[in-house]
Parts: C-alpha cells; sequence; structure tokens
C-alpha cells in the first residue's frame, strides 16, 4: 500500500522498484517519529527527541564509498581519492539490492539540495528505516507541500542496512558499500546504520555537479552579522575542528552548519538542518545547541542516556566519541529564514592541531589560503571514522577529501578566484591544543577562540600588530584585547622550548612532503607561500 502525499506518476514503481510491502511518502515529522517507535528502532526521549544507537557503525566509511566509472565521468573523478566501481558490478548491486527490498516496507522523503533555486537538485532519498527518514528530513531542504504533487526527483538515493553486499560479485571493497552512479542518477548506501551516510552522499554528488556550474562548493558553516546578509563568513573544517559551535554565535545569524555553495550571487547552504557533535556539549558554552537535544523529533544519535529518567549523559563515550544530535534549523533562534547570505568577507580554516604548533589564529595571503586550502591540516577525532580512537594528524585537502570526487584544484582554484574577485580576508584558526602536544598540552579555550574570531569578524583584528612566524610566514597577531598575549605565541606556551622547536619542524616536513604532489598543478606564488 502507499502512504502519503506523492506526484501520482513519481512513485517508486514508476522508477523501477517493484514489489515492496508498504511505502510511505513524505511523512512529516510525528509520523516519522510514531513509525520508528513502532518498529522498535530506537525510543522517545525527553522532550520527544528520538534516541537511537547504530551498531558497529558509528562514523562514516570513507574507503566503502564507490563511484561507478562510466564513460560520462571516467575524464574528471579524481580516482587517487575515489575508489571506482564498473558498471556491471553496480548493475548487480542494484538488481540484489532491490530483490532484498520486496515485500519490506520503505520511507521516501522527496528533498531539495541547496537553498539558492538556480543551483538547487531534487533528491529522492528511499529509507528502510523511519528514522534515517527523519533524520534526512532535517538535513536537506523540505519542499511545501504543494510542491510534492510535481516532485520529479533528479537523483535517487537508496539506503539499504540490512543489505549486505558481495565484493566480488558487486565490485566492491566490504560487505558495506556507497555506490555513485552519475550516469543512472542512483546512490546505493549498505551494510551501515549511520545516518551521516545519507547527508554526505548529497554533498558528494553536488560537489561533482556544482563546479562546471562556476559554483564552489564547501564543507564548511557559514553566518552573517545580523540584519545584514552581505557580512557573511565561512568556516572552513573537518568534523571536530568547530564548524557548528563557532559558526552558532549568538550575535550572528546562522547560515548554516556544514555544506555551503559560493555561486556569482553569495553564500548559500545546502542543508536544512545542523548534525551536530554532542560529546562533552554544555548549555553555559553552547545553550542553543544544548537545547535541541530535548526538542520534538530532534535525532539523538549514539548517546548513553539514563534507562530511567533518559537523562542525556554528554561525557560518557563508551558507545562513541562521535556523539551527534540531528535537527532542523528553525531549531536555532538565530538561524536564517532563507539560508543565502552574501559573498564572504571573512573566510576562517579551521585545524585542530594535535601537535600544539599553530598559533590560535593566523592571517593569511591569498596564496597561503590556497596553500593551507589544498593541504587541509587537522586531526581525526576519535569516533568520526571507524578505528579514531585517538586524535589522529592528517591532510584532507579542501578540508574534506572524502567528500571530492574531483580533483583538488578544480575547488582550489575556484576558491582562489573568488577570493581575488571578492576581497575575503582569510584566516587560519587552531582549535587543537597549546602548551604541549596532544597527552601534554590542553584544547584551546573556547573563550579565546571565540574572542579571536569576533575580533577578525568585526574588523578590529585587522588594526592588531603582527608578526611573522618563523615556520610557515604568515601573520600572527601579537596582542588582541580578552586574550592572554602568551597564548597568541605557542612556543611560549610551552615549557620545553627545545621540544616545541622539534616538534614544530617535524610539522613543517610533513606539510612540505605532503604537497609535493600539488606541485605539478599549482602557480608559482602559491608555491612560495608554501613554507615561510
Amino acid at each position: 500500500m502507499t502512504f502519503g502525499r506523492v506526484n501520482p506518476q513519481f512513485r517508486l514503481e514508476d522508477q523501477g522498484i517493484e514489489g515492496l510491502g508498504d511505502v510511505y511518502y513524505n511523512l512529516m515529522e510525528p509520523a516519522l517519529v510514531e513509525a520508528a517507535v513502532k518498529n522498535g528502532e530506537g525510543r522517545l526521549g525527553k522532550g520527544g527527541a528520538f534516541l537511537v544507537t547504530t551498531g558497529k557503525f558509528t562514523g562514516r566509511s570513507p574507503k566503502d564509498k564507490h563511484v561507478v566509472k562510466t564513460d560520462d565521468v571516467v575524464d574528471t573523478i579524481w580516482w587517487e581519492n575515489n575508489a571506482s566501481m564498473s558498471p556491471e558490478g553496480f548493475d548487480a548491486l542494484y538488481a540484489d539490492m532491490t530483490a532484498h527490498m520486496k515485500g519490506k516496507s520503505y520511507y521516501v522523503q522527496d528533498l531539495v539540495g541547496g537553498a539558492d533555486p538556480t543551483y538547487a537538485i531534487n533528491v529522492r532519498m528511499v529509507s528502510e528505516l523511519a528514522w534515517h527518514n527523519l533524520f534526512i528530513r532535517h538535513l536537506l531542504r523540505r519542499p511545501e507541500q504543494e510542491a510534492l504533487d510535481g516532485f520529479i526527483a533528479d537523483f535517487t538515493v537508496i539506503n539499504c542496512p540490512t543489505f549486505k553486499a558481495d565484493p566480488a560479485r558487486h565490485d566492491c571493497r566490504t560487505e558495506t558499500v556507497i555506490a555513485m552512479n552519475f550516469e543512472k542518477k542512483i546512490i546505493l548506501i549498505g551494510g551501515t546504520e549511520y545516518a551521516g551516510e545519507n547527508k554526505k552522499s548529497v554533498f558528494t554528488l553536488l560537489n561533482y555537479l556544482l563546479p562546471e556550474k562556476g559554483v564552489m562548493p564547501m564543507h564548511c558553516s557559514a553566518n552573517h552579522a545580523k540584519d545584514n546578509p552581505v557580512d557573511a563568513a565561512i568556516f572552513f573544517g573537518l568534523s571536530g575542528t568547530g564548524k557548528t559551535t563557532l559558526s552558532a554565535d549568538p550575535n550572528r545569524t546562522l547560515i548554516g552548519d556544514d555544506e555551503h555553495g559560493w555561486s556569482d550571487r553569495g553564500t548559500f547552504n545546502f542543508e536544512g538542518g545542523c548534525y551536530a557533535k554532542t560529546i562533552n556539549l554544555s548549555a553555559e558554552a553552547e545553550p542553543e545547541i544544548y537545547a535541541t537535544c530535548s526538542m520534538f523529533g530532534t535525532v539523538i544519535e549514539n548517546m548513553v542516556y539514563d534507562e530511567e529518567t533518559f537523562e542525556l549523559d554528554f561525557e560518557d563515550s563508551s558507545l562513541t566519541e562521535n556523539m551527534r544530535c540531528a535537527y532542523p534549523l528553525d531549531y536555532i533562534s538565530n538561524a536564517s529564514d532563507t539560508a543565502l547570505g552574501g559573498h564572504p568577507k571573512n573566510i576562517i580554516l579551521l585545524t585542530c592541531d594535535a601537535y600544539g604548533v599553530l598559533p590560535p589564529i593566523s592571517r593569511l595571503t591569498p596564496a597561503q589560503a590556497m596553500y593551507h586550502f589544498l593541504s587541509g591540516f587537522t586531526s581525526k577525532t576519535p569516533g568520526t571514522e571507524r578505528g579514531v580512537v585517538e586524535p589522529e594528524p592528517t591532510f584532507s585537502t579542501c578540508f574534506g577529501a572524502p567528500f571530492m570526487p574531483r580533483r583538488p584544484e578544480a575547488y582550489g582554484n575556484l576558491l582562489r578566484e573568488k577570493i581575488a574577485k571578492h576581497g575575503a580576508t582569510c584566516w587560519l584558526v587552531n582549535t587543537g591544543w597549546t602548551g604541549g602536544s596532544y597527552g601534554t598540552g590542553t584544547r584551546m579555550p573556547i573563550k579565546a577562540t571565540r574572542a579571536l574570531l569576533t575580533a577578525a569578524l568585526d574588523g578590529s583584528l585587522n588594526e592588531s600588530t603582527f608578526r611573522k612566524d618563523p615556520n610557515f610566514g604568515f601573520e600572527v597577531p601579537v596582542t588582541v584585547p580578552g586574550v592572554d598575549a602568551t597564548l597568541l605565541d605557542p612556543r611560549a606556551t610551552w615549557s620545553d622550548k627545545a621540544a616545541y622547536d622539534a616538534q614544530a619542524q617535524k610539522l613543517v616536513r610533513m606539510f612540505s612532503d605532503n604537497f609535493e604532489q600539488y606541485l605539478p598543478y599549482i602557480d608559482e606564488d602559491v608555491k612560495a607561500a608554501a613554507i615561510g
């Protein structure tokens, strides 16, 4: 049987997916929560939040993501970074997955990726789990109910956690699979319950499609000054670097927390919600995000809670460090109604430096900005990917290598062109360690980071006195009101100065070794900016 609202000419059977049990189209939040509880997928928590665990998969599986090697993309995919799948393997995977689906109930959401209608795409999400459908209804953009009567998807995503791939038959790596077929406009996800795979598959899709239209897709959060969308800022960074936390500034308007585009018209959010980490979340430090954890329909993923009171434990990471909450943007009081902003006046590159070498903030030239953007240095934080149990220094180009189908220079050149055209000021912000490396030093005080960002965004930081960093050549402020001057000089925070110097040189070598791969593709000024 069919339930819910849908274009009568665009049911799953019209797409060739037949023999299913009950199919629920475009259910709203109350009905999805009700279905998830009824199906035993999780529990209803305080305030109507939905509490769920995802088994052994508590993070993404980037090595199990495959792009189908069809003629239309074979020359444009960055194959060194994206595992291939043969068309024959995909066809077998599709046939076996749709056969596995027969007789079972499924949930369908017809949604939009992109707040700017000029560049938006229609996405149909087909979910085996009702709570996955609730999750993606939060995370993508929801059309008006009337628009569903004529909705036609540009791409379809099918997610079957109970389906296990056969590596030999399906030309994939393991039983877990994320397979993207640009020619057939289908994405298949199997063998994992981790909800983040849903949203990141759409992000990867937009990362491939938009550069051809002159739009820079970005793994970043974004906000703008209150009552002034023209004064926008973007925050690049991998998970755990502070994108969500730092962009949710109550004194500014939130455009979005994770995925955006930068077109000739300005900045726009891809999504309609937020997917925030909740480890050590507090009402004092992050009141808006904390409050969403007890709002109706918020998905609480992999958090420990009291079995009697349903109180969430924000400090217990026994399930994973990557515990999260997913909620619609309008749960944040200062969120933008349009999810649109102007051209960024400030670009923040966030890094979590586990070596304790980088200053808390540095000003970059455009060439240095491209160098650090292509380098994408950070530390993977525990739980974000399977097998990461402590911060692990890494280089993730464009601050989002797992989601980049094209070569890094395609994105780096787009960013550089837009910086040059619109005159953005670029900053490198370290939210990692100070006073020593991981295990010895301490995490950068968030109060200091907020004060530095406030000064950068209101323009006052540009009036400071700067020194040239001896290791990387960028400019570092000497004093900033409200911030301990010692913190601004990483070497001064270490009790063992010789140990700092050794760590700094080690990190410099890591940057140099990593950047050699880009030397054939970049201009001389970026090469010169490599190490100051």
